[in-house]
């Protein structure tokens, strides 16, 4: 292995094709012999360039559709030999084998074709062989070979043969060398993550990530972090637009992904505040001015420093009720040039777009990292009609009832367990959350609702005439028996514990109405 290693023949085969032509145009001025395929080396005739055929080398023409073009030993000879092996060199001269100092190859773009719904025949026609192959054979052999995959890197390459009289050093090739393998994983893992649908559990589990931003920290000041994206075209937080205030943070990252999964539940104008991800105020409104002033006013407190997610554009009036607390970031489907005007006014603030709403009912997986391993799972997608509920009580919930136990529904699976949600008129107006008892989560809750009641100048707690969402089961009658003496009047829960006949006797000496959903929404 040596260091500086001069370059005098390219392999190009890229199906990205920017920046291809200036890449090819400053090799060939020094002096380098260009070697490609297919489109890639029209691309560099067209530009005026003397290119070699990659047939000319193997004896082969392309065939079967350009499935196989590269899959050869004096394409892979070139790129593996060991140029300090006498055996390396002597297989190479016995068999007419030209050393290759350069491939330049980045990939099918097979996760982009799978991001835009294309069907199966045409995804698996974007799973490249030749391109993995390659870039393996060359990033192995980096003490000789120089393996370039992103287009990125080709300004770094030319600055790298200028400084080194055409030649790239051995940390150059290392550092190219460990990016490239980063590609191929990642390639074969969003392959995987495709073919897994073929598994009913799949053995193996892949994931894998491109650098979206490196990040000042993590959680704390003291945890190193980094944002990467995953390539699907699931709208949030990782395809979002920032049109202004300074990076993202981990927390608002994590939070503001909280934020727009929730209030796409809603189909009507709605706004969720979060904090920490949990909501601390949810609500529905006429507009969504109205939904945020009812959404401020479940926790004012809470909302400073949060991040407000909306599911329509958002207008000037909502931007100047925003901006009348400090607030870390703000994410819509749009935002017109009225509200961004206002927002302009607040330079830390950050403001995203998303063009459209995630979809809360498409499949996915979730994976979560655990010491020696992960854990998978689909990610929580239920969804209950007021068709699907069970009336269990005496009194059934009248239409208003139903309407807002459907909301704090909704609400709940997105509150950490265990989780309690006080509504009232399409609004939170209670949530507790993350307690290690349910009754903790339904005494908090009440009392966020008096602090509300208070806020508000009501008589009393704003829980008084409201419904009220478990994500779980009621074990006991306490925790429906402390929403009771709140004021709820009605309950949505999923029932199914054993003691479910004390809790519904419960709930009818009590005077309220509950319907059950059979389906919970655990959320840790």
């Amino acid at each position: 292995m040596t260091d500086a290693v001069p370059v005098k023949r390219a392999l190009i085969s890229v199906s990205d094709k920017a920046g291809l032509t200036d890449l090819g145009t400053a090799l060939a001025a020094r002096g380098v012999e260009l070697v490609s395929t297919g489109g890639s080396a029209q691309a560099l005739r067209d530009a005026g360039l003397a290119v070699r055929d990659v047939s000319e080398l193997t004896g082969f023409p392309e065939m079967m559709d350009g499935r196989v073009k590269t899959l050869h030993p004096a394409v892979h000879g070139g790129l593996l030999a060991l140029r300090d092996q006498p055996s390396h060199v002597d297989a190479m001269a016995t068999h007419g084998i030209a050393p290759t100092d350069l491939l330049v190859v980045n990939l099918y773009p097979f996760e982009a074709t799978v991001a835009r719904g294309a069907d199966a025949p045409e995804v698996i026609e974007n799973i490249d062989i030749g391109g993995p192959a390659m870039i393996r054979a060359a990033a192995k052999n980096h003490g000789f070979t120089t393996v370039i995959v992103d287009p990125e890197d080709y300004a770094p390459l030319l600055e790298e043969l200028n400084a080194n009289d055409g030649a790239t050093t051995l940390p150059f090739r290392q550092r190219q060398a460990a990016i490239a393998y980063g590609r191929t994983a990642a390639y074969d893992a969003a392959v995987a993550t495709w073919m897994a649908r073929f598994e009913e559990v799949p053995r193996r589990v892949a994931a894998a990530g491109v650098l979206a931003q490196p990040l000042r920290y993590g959680e704390n000041p003291h945890q190193g972090a980094a944002f990467y994206t995953d390539g699907s075209a699931r709208p949030g937080v990782a395809t979002a637009t920032q049109h202004q205030g300074k990076a993202l943070s981990y927390n608002n990252i994590n939070d503001t992904d909280a934020a727009v999964e929730l209030v796409a539940e809603f189909d009507g104008p709605a706004v969720a505040i979060i904090k920490h991800a949990n909501p601390c105020g949810v609500a529905t409104g006429a507009t969504l001015a109205e939904a945020y002033a009812h959404a401020f006013d479940c926790d004012r407190t809470s909302a400073f420093g949060g991040i407000v997610a909306l599911n329509g554009p958002l207008d000037e009036a909502t931007a100047r009720a925003i901006v009348e607390i400090f607030t870390e970031v703000v994410i819509a489907p749009e935002a017109d040039d009225a509200a961004k005007a206002v927002f302009a006014a607040k330079p830390n603030l950050r403001l995203l777009t998303t063009g459209t709403l995630p979809d809360p009912r498409a499949a996915r997986r979730a994976l979560r990292q655990v010491a020696g391993g992960w854990l998978a799972q689909d990610h929580d997608a239920g969804h209950v009609s007021a068709a699907d509920l069970k009336v269990v009580t005496k009194l059934a919930p009248t239409e208003a009832q139903m309407r807002d136990l459907m909301f704090a529904w909704r609400v709940a699976k997105h509150v950490k367990s265990n989780a309690i949600v006080y509504a009232k008129d399409g609004a939170t107006v209670g949530i507790g959350a993350g307690q290690m008892s349910r009754l903790d989560s339904s005494r908090i809750a009440a009392r966020k609702a008096v602090d509300v009641g208070e806020v508000l100048g009501l008589d009393g707690s704003a829980a008084v005439g409201s419904v009220v969402a478990s994500d779980a089961f009621f074990p006991f009658a306490d925790g429906l028996l402390a929403a009771a003496e709140a004021g709820a009047t009605a309950v949505i829960q999923p029932g199914g514990s054993m003691r479910d006949d004390a809790v519904i006797a419960a709930a009818d000496e009590a005077g309220l109405a509950m319907v059950l959903t059979g389906m919970r929404h655990f959320r840790h």
